[in-house]
């Protein structure tokens, strides 16, 4: 990973949290973007990554997308090794399950929403021949909660 694409997350990560989890400024401004805190697969040890989200029934949706790349996100791949994650968005931070969206008809209809919202994952579905996983983050507690 480049050092300058860490940097950026790191000042959007920094950003995120001093304005209650909306980006002030740069491409994010005014979107909706969470932070993902996930465990390495291999390491063990924490990742963080701002990830733009869209919400389906209460839950959030996150697509790793990895700007059309095609190959999937390290965090991808750390969240199928350890599916339990934490979230801060929209100014709270809390405890999930990551789920990857298997059934055809829920993983187009959340994809276009996410599509909807940030028209960029339509541009990456063309970029690659990888089928995007579309994620859903299940706040860890609640009655629908695996």
């Amino acid at each position: 990973m480049s050092n300058s694409f860490n940097d950026f997350n790191q000042a959007l990560i920094k950003d995120l949290r001093a304005n209650g989890g909306r980006a002030s400024g740069g491409p994010f401004k005014g979107g909706d973007v969470l932070i993902l805190t996930t465990t390495g697969a291999k390491t063990g040890e924490t990742r963080e990554n701002p990830l733009a989200f869209s919400q389906d029934d209460g839950n959030y949706v996150v697509v790793a997308s990895k700007g059309g790349a095609p190959i999937n996100p390290a965090w991808y791949h750390n969240l199928r090794a350890n599916p339990i994650v934490k979230v801060e968005a929209l100014g709270e931070t809390f405890k999930a399950r990551a789920s990857v969206v298997d059934d055809e008809e829920d993983y187009e209809r959340l994809y276009r929403e996410h599509a909807r919202k940030m028209p960029g994952f339509n541009e990456y579905r063309q970029r690659t021949s990888r089928k995007i996983p579309v994620i859903v983050l299940e706040r860890a507690g609640s009655e629908h909660a695996a």
